[in-house]
């Protein structure tokens, strides 16, 4: 039994990641926590675990929590884990955070980007970058885990093979991204409200999203070199979803043939990323409370360059469902156990 607590389980990724274990006979949740609503019943915020969590919201307090559990998950806004985490708790317990804490490893970017003074700097060098498709082996022995973005996740496995194969010059990469509103989280915001999101569609965060470093940093890791990207992300009027279309141009004239054999090599044996049969597109509705990611391509051979497409549910393979990913691989659990949900439709 893997003795799990969850700080930031009143926000939307905190509720998926007690929605997922709690379906789980081997895991233990034993702390509900939550800064805004202590003391509370978590049944009273999220009346779907009526009669099934009979637990109150307990504080941040990791410390205290490090020595009652075996994994820690932290879905909270940045900067919170960093400046909690220390020596002391990681020797007691695995910590998977959900934040953008621990994901860049150049400490002056993530500054700059997020607009933080970085917590606690001694430990991004060891923090794993949590997708196991390309960490695998890595996040089987880390202590702490930086969970990847829900963009970064979507945008780095549909160009992935890509750019690892050399087929496209990855700095003429343009990703167009559109998500739903739990991106945005569930604090009251006025960009948030039905009336501001219903009817319509909105570029965001144009030139200066903050996920941007990171999906540039990965894919420079793929590439061996350098890259530089433009990113847009967009809000829909959809709860969940990501839906990437992504344009590139070709190093090489290249055949579909050749293209899939490059998606295959890195994802046939994948059990969550599927790569679609010729001329079908992701969609956002086929993958809706899953953990996988739908992808695929169509060469343009006009102008020689690629649309590269991806698709992926936010809250599940974007967040909590990669948490819990990462997390059945540090205890040596098969990888998909908990996380075998057929996406939900209608």
């Amino acid at each position: 039994m893997v003795k799990a607590g969850i700080i930031g389980s009143t926000g939307y990724a905190g509720g998926e990641l007690a929605r997922l274990l709690l379906q789980r006979d081997d895991i233990e949740i034993k702390w509900y926590g939550s800064r805004s609503y202590i003391g509370q019943s978590y049944a009273s915020l999220y009346q779907n675990m009526f009669r099934i969590v009979d637990a109150d919201c307990m504080d941040d307090n990791m410390k205290e929590l490090a020595g009652q559990v075996d994994v820690i998950f932290t879905a909270t806004p940045q900067g919170l884990c960093a400046s909690l985490v220390d020596e002391d708790i990681l020797s007691k317990a695995k910590v998977i955070d959900l934040s953008a804490d621990f994901r860049i490893k150049d400490v002056a970017v993530y500054e700059k980007w997020y607009k933080l003074t970085h917590g606690s700097p001694q430990f991004i060098e060891e923090a794993v970058y949590g997708l196991p498709e390309i960490n695998r082996e890595k996040i089987k022995k880390a202590r702490i885990i930086a969970n990847p973005g829900c963009f970064p996740t979507c945008s780095f496995l549909s160009a992935y093979p890509l750019v690892k194969e050399g087929l496209i010059d990855p700095n003429t990469l343009i990703i167009d991204a559109k998500s739903g509103t739990s991106g945005a989280g569930r604090g009251a915001k006025v960009d948030s409200l039905y009336c501001e999101v219903n009817e319509n569609i909105k570029a965001y965060g144009v030139g200066s999203h903050r996920h941007t470093p990171e999906i540039e940093e990965q894919l420079s890791y793929a590439a061996g070199k350098p890259v530089t990207i433009s990113f847009t992300p967009h809000l829909v009027p959809m709860n969940r979803g990501i839906l990437v279309t992504a344009y590139a141009s070709l190093t090489k004239e290249v055949t579909y043939e050749q293209v899939r054999a490059a998606y295959d090599k890195y994802y046939k044996e994948e059990y969550f990323v599927r790569v679609l049969d010729r001329d079908v597109v992701p969609q956002t509705r086929w993958v809706e409370g899953s953990n996988f990611a739908d992808v695929n391509f169509k060469i343009d051979p006009r102008t020689n360059r690629i649309v590269i497409m991806g698709a992926i549910d936010n809250m599940v393979k974007g967040a909590a469902g990669q948490a819990v990913q990462n997390m059945n691989l540090m205890f040596g659990l098969p990888e998909n156990t908990g996380l075998k949900q057929i996406p939900a439709f209608p």
